[in-house]
């Protein structure tokens, strides 16, 4: 059965998720209805992450096992049919061997995280970005958010319902970034607990708006405990920006 890598665009708003389930509609499960839709019954499109309720993707990867041979453009162009008129695109499809998984192959995620930064609310993107309100030190949340780079147990930017096995995990990078009233940060690392970075964010917002200094968001991290987790940022924030192979 050939195998295919999918590069997938959506807006998470209004999905249940990235994972198919019970309660709702998913981003998997949509995908997988337009492959049958184009006589590929039974495909599962496995996702390098499972984005929750809400979150967006930039370029989402997954992959694919059909069974008859596609050409890329043709399988791209067959979904993209399919998929509308949902907020899903499938960007690029190219073929790959069958060792390749979009999840356990992936070497590097990134996610970008929105904030916009003033009173006025927002009309054009309520539902892609953190409206706060009070004045943030985008510079601070850039110096503090240094901590969390590197080898850490993060047990209290873990949710509660986290099924990894360890809360052990590296941060490659951790940037914070302001251009006018836009605050972008962008996160690295070769795989994240559930809600980790919402979490990060959220603490982070913190330091920005001066409820905390930088050695709170440290105290936090040490103190490897839910319960010092700052504010978790809302959903409709946060992208998937690329997954490296």
């Amino acid at each position: 059965m050939p195998r295919y890598h999918l590069c997938i665009e959506y807006d998470g708003t209004g999905f249940c998720g990235w994972q198919r389930q019970a309660n709702g509609p998913s981003v998997q499960q949509t995908l997988e209805v337009a492959f049958a839709a184009l006589n590929e019954p039974g495909v599962e499109v496995h996702g390098a992450g499972r984005t929750d309720a809400g979150v967006h993707a930039l370029a989402q990867s997954a992959h694919a096992d059909c069974a008859k041979p596609w050409q890329p453009f043709r399988l791209q162009a067959g979904l993209n049919a399919h998929l509308r008129p949902h907020a899903v695109a499938v960007t690029s499809v190219r073929e790959v061997s069958s060792e390749f998984h979009a999840r356990f192959s992936a070497v590097e995620r990134h996610y970008l995280y929105r904030i916009i930064n003033r009173r006025a609310p927002l009309a054009l993107e309520a539902r892609r970005a953190w409206l706060v309100m009070r004045r943030l030190d985008a510079r601070a949340m850039h110096e503090a958010a240094q901590i969390l780079v590197g080898d850490h147990d993060f047990s209290t930017f873990r949710d509660s319902e986290c099924q990894a096995n360890s809360p052990q995990r590296h941060l490659n990078a951790f940037s914070v970034r302001q251009s006018g009233d836009v605050i972008e940060m962008r996160v690295s690392a070769r795989s994240f607990l559930h809600r980790q970075v919402r979490s990060m964010v959220g603490s982070l917002e913190h330091v920005g708006s001066g409820k905390w200094q930088a050695q709170d968001l440290a105290d936090a991290l040490e103190a490897r405990d839910r319960a010092r987790c700052g504010e978790v940022a809302p959903a409709c924030g946060l992208f998937l920006a690329q997954v490296d192979y």
